[in-house]
């Protein structure tokens, strides 16, 4: 059985709602937030594998969120998605950053997938590739 890999998504609430029901249908665990400060809290708790954060939030930036995720875990990849994306976003330290409505839920969700993988590294062989190895 293989563990829940868990994304911290920030942003409004009806655009929370729709990724939670995305992103849960798909078999991850959804901690949400809707405001910065909730956010870096969540975060603080540890156990988050990516944040998908809106590039602004009403107390401040996915931006300051990026660069509190990185300044203590810079293993963990962070996407921002945004409607208006300014320069700002641009020099985050983010792996990915989104046009909102550029991109289909099904891409995303590959994204998403992408990252998660990269972030864990190759897979290990498998005992049915080690053990037909070892006959050879």
């Amino acid at each position: 059985m293989t563990c829940k890999k868990t994304i911290l998504c920030v942003d409004d609430e009806q655009s929370l709602s729709i990724h939670r029901l995305t992103l849960e249908t798909r078999g991850y665990r959804v901690l949400a937030a809707c405001c910065l400060a909730d956010a870096a809290a969540l975060f603080a708790q540890g156990g988050v594998d990516l944040v998908m954060s809106a590039a602004e939030l009403p107390d401040g930036s996915g931006c300051e969120l990026a660069h509190t995720v990185k300044g203590s875990s810079p293993e963990v990849p962070v996407v921002l998605l945004g409607s208006k994306l300014r320069n700002s976003h641009t020099d985050a330290p983010v792996e990915l950053l989104l046009r909102k409505g550029s991109y289909s839920q099904a891409e995303l969700l590959e994204h998403l997938r992408l990252l998660l993988v990269k972030r864990r590294g190759p897979r290990r062989q498998t005992a049915s590739l080690r053990r037909s190895q070892a006959a050879s």
